[in-house]
């Protein structure tokens, strides 16, 4: 038997986070509580957890500092408050039933705990530390997280430590702002004007791309560091090495051209994959999207059903092409996007025919009033994704 568990509780510099394993004695748990007992380093010598000097709990509890301890004042923290939190959040978990008593003698936990060299309330240290064993242990012992869980929250959960946030497409439809402009002032300033919304994701212009180098795409994170971007690079060439460009300069998605050859979209979409981006592939000019969706090896993230400036003249913009694609590729997550033309007027055209994503450019970026002009859009798209988004834990 062995079973994982997580948590992470309270607030710096006495937060804690602790990772536990449960298993047999006789099992791969028992073995690691064996070496660590016998296999010392310095700075990570592990200790038994103890209630009281002489008093450990059972299951016998490994302690593995994470935190290099370098001097007595910080061995202290973990031979003292943190010690006893673990020793005892064990033992209650026994006597509430979360370890089953049965199991007392034939289990053993290894328990790895950190502690912050700048903590200093041994009381919080005691609080957090307890907290944390009690709850990462209740979730081993139900196998937590659940598959569903992790599908659910994976786009959604932003880690309370790195300090931004990682958007990702999955919740749609989307307003994607095309800035198409060729001065980086000026689009900055687009940036700052723009209503906070989760529903807005940004595309860096090919303008402002062949102007600036893609390097512009890392001048407009410094500017809105949670904003989903995307390089607007239309590569129609050495599809790997255009996506490996964009991707040093931190975007979250590159857009290759549909009239690029079989061979540099495949290899476009497989590198952006490998990266964790998201690849888009603009379908202006290409006269059959469809059929050459279908024949890449696999689809990329998103594709542009894409109306050019000139097109834009000739008429009311017809997007039936959307339906067909959803329904060719029902079975894989492809998002599509629609743009060219896109106003508030027609703005329900599009989404009625299933388009993800909404790319505008000059109705906003041309506006005299920004804020107002993509509200326009977001009005009729639909409240901020996490509006409601409940605290669970």
């Amino acid at each position: 038997m062995f079973l994982i568990g997580e948590a992470l509780l309270g607030k710096e510099p006495e937060i804690s986070h602790v990772d536990l394993m449960v298993g047999d004695k006789d099992g791969p748990v028992g073995r690691a509580f064996a070496n660590g007992l016998t296999s010392l380093s310095a700075g990570h010598t592990p200790v038994l957890a103890v209630i009281r000097p002489n008093l450990p709990p059972k299951p016998h509890t490994l302690i593995v500092p994470k935190v290099t301890v370098k001097g007595m004042e910080q061995a202290a923290r973990i031979f003292g408050p943190a010690q006893a939190a673990v020793a005892k959040a064990v033992a209650d978990a026994v006597e509430e039933g979360i370890i089953p008593k049965e199991k007392i003698d034939d289990w053993v936990v290894v328990c790895s705990v950190f502690v912050h060299p700048d903590a200093r309330d041994y009381r919080r240290i005691y609080h957090y530390n307890y907290g944390a064993t009690k709850l990462a242990l209740r979730r081993a012992m139900t196998n937590y997280p659940s598959l569903q869980k992790v599908m659910y929250e994976k786009d959604r959960a932003t880690h309370p430590i790195m300090g931004f946030r990682v958007p990702r497409l999955w919740n749609p439809p989307y307003l994607q702002v095309a800035l198409d402009v060729t001065n980086l002032e000026k689009a900055k300033e687009i940036l700052q004007q723009l209503p906070a919304s989760d529903r807005i994701i940004l595309e860096a212009g090919t303008p402002l791309v062949k102007k600036f180098g893609a390097s512009v795409v890392h001048e407009l994170r410094s500017a809105t560091k949670d904003s989903f971007i995307i390089a607007d690079l239309k590569t129609l060439d050495v599809g790997q090495v255009e996506v490996d460009v964009a991707f040093e300069e931190t975007a979250d998605a590159v857009v290759a051209s549909g009239l690029g050859s079989k061979d540099t979209v495949d290899k476009f979409i497989y590198e952006a994959r490998r990266l964790g981006i998201y690849s888009f592939v603009d379908m202006m000019d290409v006269s059959n999207p469809l059929h050459i969706l279908e024949s890449y090896e696999q689809p990329p993230d998103v594709v542009i059903i894409h109306r050019g400036i000139d097109e834009e003249k000739a008429g009311a913009p017809s997007w039936t092409l959307v339906g067909e694609i959803k329904k060719a590729f029902k079975d894989r997550k492809l998002l599509v996007a629609v743009a060219g033309g896109i106003e508030p007027r027609n703005l329900k055209v599009a989404l009625d025919a299933q388009a993800d994503i909404v790319v505008v450019g000059r109705y906003i970026t041309q506006s005299r009033d920004v804020n107002r002009a993509a509200r326009d859009f977001l009005d009729q798209l639909g409240p901020d994704i996490d509006l409601f988004r409940v605290h669970v834990e």
